[in-house]
């Protein structure tokens, strides 16, 4: 059984007409970095709710969640349309396993997201914890605007910060834009553009790859490398090269 906590909004940031960061104040319980927990509404006597991912590190107090609306959902654009002050619910206990210490040793770590699923890896890479064990590290956020690139000026920053251990690597879907890549992920992947625009191989031999977000890209993606680099789902009893979760 869930433990709800009540949390109080202390900022709504609109990035555009559907993407939003919401920024709460609860009394959780400390989550490892790339978990999630759910926020939830009273809704017509009943509690609506979801999974959302924190972007924030652990230990900042400040919960950060990376929303896009809705428009017919029941929860995201009532979330949407809460101001400082108003309550939201929260569950205590985080949960998920898309983690670092999930991860294997290797000497090149790739971290793919599209959209708000770009979350986990923010947390992660704020934090900055156990990542001495990768020599390089690949961010790749895609998606379909450049307006939607959110939080480019903290990937930035998180590059700057981590001094060539860190490469940042756009993908706009549909539109070409400067210092971007054009194109689908797995597009990009197959022929080899995306490694090409970065300067590192992703093999089974130098790679672990971690994929969030929309599950056709998940999928699509898992296929290609399974089939043309050889890799596999990492378990925990079968270590791998690939670990993913699915957005929705």
């Amino acid at each position: 059984m869930a433990d709800w906590v009540s949390g109080k909004v202390t900022k709504v940031e609109y990035w555009t007409d559907a993407l939003f960061s919401l920024y709460v104040r609860a009394p959780v319980h400390p989550f490892t970095a790339g978990q999630f927990t759910k926020l939830g509404l009273e809704i017509d006597g009943e509690r609506v709710q979801r999974a959302y991912s924190y972007v924030n590190a652990p230990g900042n107090p400040d919960l950060e969640f990376y929303l896009v609306t809705v428009p017919e959902g029941k929860l995201s654009p009532r979330l949407a349309a809460l101001k400082p002050g108003d309550e939201v619910q929260v569950v205590s206990e985080a949960a998920g396993f898309f983690v670092l210490e999930e991860v294997p040793d290797c000497d090149t770590l790739w971290m793919l997201a599209t959209g708000t699923a770009l979350g986990p890896y923010l947390s992660i890479l704020q934090e900055g914890k156990d990542l001495e064990r990768f020599t390089h590290l690949v961010l790749v956020h895609a998606v379909r605007y450049a307006a939607d690139l959110s939080y480019l000026p903290l990937m930035r920053e998180l590059e700057q910060r981590y001094a060539g251990k860190l490469r940042i690597q756009t993908v706009v879907s549909r539109e070409t834009v400067a210092g971007s890549l054009t194109g689908r992920v797995p597009f990009l992947i197959e022929t080899g553009a995306l490694e090409e625009a970065v300067g590192l191989p992703m093999t089974r031999d130098t790679s672990h790859v971690m994929l969030c977000g929309n599950p056709q890209m998940v999928r699509d993606t898992q296929q290609l490398l399974k089939e043309t680099r050889q890799m596999t789902k990492h378990l925990r009893r079968r270590p791998g090269h690939m670990t993913a979760e699915h957005y929705w």
